[in-house]
């Protein structure tokens, strides 16, 4: 028999009092709950039974009765209810538990919420929800976008943990205010939220580094470089790269199923798993190769012909953090400003849009839910400063007339007065003034 089959046996047939086993469970408890209790209980000398309760504000404060049992009971009371009232962390982890149960998330989103839950939550995470106002709640909100300098793009992922957060302690009846309606009449102002301005050498490659880095791994062409160099040619994300299997590509036409995913295991080290859809739902999509870059197909098969993944080596597959290594040593290796494989994908989707491509392809090319995620996020100009200037000046608009030009060219075509006025306004001497071509 079962322990429970043998305890319902033992009610059933009356073998022992149940009343008195009630009794002998509450005591235990009250033992329990006396056992938890931080601060010592004693009896001053007017026969007064005092102690100390936990409290968030002061830290502790006095309690007292004229009988250690009323004292007693206070105390268990309090602990009772502290059982009733968890912190700010324990219904985070249960939040996020649920999620990565039902297979809401996966475990690399699981994995990031408790990597920012343990960035932004520090000491607000010990908090007891129950006691936390809303007042509290904007407060801490407001200060981590100062203190943590958030971008909006951060903001956006603190914010998907305090709805959690507290949508699910609304669900327990921990708290009766509505967090959605509280972020939303929340002022936060665009101002708040730090900008991060990158370049436009930061961001794509330039026309002229596009050449030599696609001509370095033309060069030297092992499963990897010919791995990056398709990339260029497809703006594929680098996880659905490595993720791609032989039966993936026909003829011309690479059909996007899976990604690379990682996540951290029991032992806190990064395990890389196959991922059975891509990205987004946008990402399931057929992208064709340029007739120019068909040959990398039929070499990769040439370097793998029996692999189960296209990009493999010695029988086993290139992972995502092998291309990332090696985009950059080839960076390097060409002098050209480090960038990641997202670059790539930056720049092939800037190609695109500069040569006019109809939207719906740049779409089915980029796996874009529309043609404005690429124009916003992608689109970068890749000309340099002289190919800039030439097509400035080349607009008509802005040419300058030769004999103006050539009137303003020394300085004994100044006026005396404008002359003087340079002087002694400390402006540049007249002859680097001329020199510039400014008037």
């Amino acid at each position: 028999m079962s322990a429970a089959d043998m305890l319902q046996y033992a009610v059933d047939h009356d073998m022992f009092d149940v009343g008195d086993m009630r009794k002998q469970i509450e005591m235990r408890r009250r033992e329990e709950y006396l056992q938890m209790h931080p601060y010592k209980i004693w009896e001053d000398q007017n026969g007064v039974w005092h102690t100390y309760l936990p409290d968030e504000q002061k830290k502790r404060v006095p309690r007292k009765r004229s009988t250690k049992e009323e004292l007693e009971n206070v105390v268990i009371s309090f602990w009772m209810n502290e059982e009733k009232n968890p912190t700010v962390r324990d219904v985070f982890e249960e939040w996020a538990a649920g999620k990565l149960a039902t297979k809401e998330i996966a475990k690399p989103t699981y994995d990031r919420y408790w990597c920012d839950f343990n960035r932004f939550f520090v000491e607000f995470g010990k908090r007891k929800i129950k006691n936390i106002t809303e007042i509290e709640v904007e407060d801490f909100i407001l200060n981590a976008i100062g203190e943590f300098s958030l971008t909006s793009k951060a903001f956006s992922n603190l914010r998907t943990i305090v709805y959690g957060v507290f949508k699910r302690a609304k669900k327990k009846r921990l708290v009766a205010f509505s967090i959605t309606e509280l972020v939303n009449d929340t002022e936060i102002s665009r101002k708040s939220f730090k900008k991060v301005v990158k370049e436009d050498y930061q961001e794509v490659f330039m026309e002229d580094e596009n050449a030599v880095v696609q001509q370095y791994l033309t060069e030297h062409p092992d499963v990897v470089n010919l791995g990056i160099l398709l990339m260029f040619g497809t703006g594929l994300r680098v996880g659905e790269l490595v993720a791609l299997m032989p039966e993936d590509i026909e003829k011309n036409v690479i059909r996007v199923r899976r990604t690379e995913t990682r996540y951290r295991g029991d032992d806190q080290k990064y395990v890389y798993m196959i991922k059975e859809t891509p990205k987004t739902l946008a990402g399931i999509r057929s992208v064709i190769i340029p007739g120019g870059y068909m040959w990398i197909i039929d070499r990769l098969r040439q370097l793998n012909p029996d692999g189960e993944y296209l990009l493999m080596s010695e029988g086993k597959r290139i992972h995502t953090y092998s291309v990332r290594n090696r985009l950059s040593r080839v960076c390097r290796n060409t002098h050209v400003y480090k960038k990641s494989p997202h670059k790539i994908r930056k720049t092939y989707g800037t190609i695109l849009m500069d040569n006019e491509v109809d939207s719906t392809l740049v779409i089915s090319q980029m796996g874009h839910t529309n043609v404005l995620c690429t124009e916003k996020h992608y689109h970068r100009n890749r000309k340099d400063i002289e190919r800039k200037t030439s097509v400035i000046d080349g607009i008509s608009e802005f040419a300058v007339n030769a004999a103006k030009e050539k009137r303003y060219q020394t300085p004994e075509h100044m006026s005396d007065t404008l002359f003087d006025t340079l002087e002694r306004e400390g402006s540049r001497k007249p002859s680097v003034y001329a020199a510039s071509g400014s008037r």
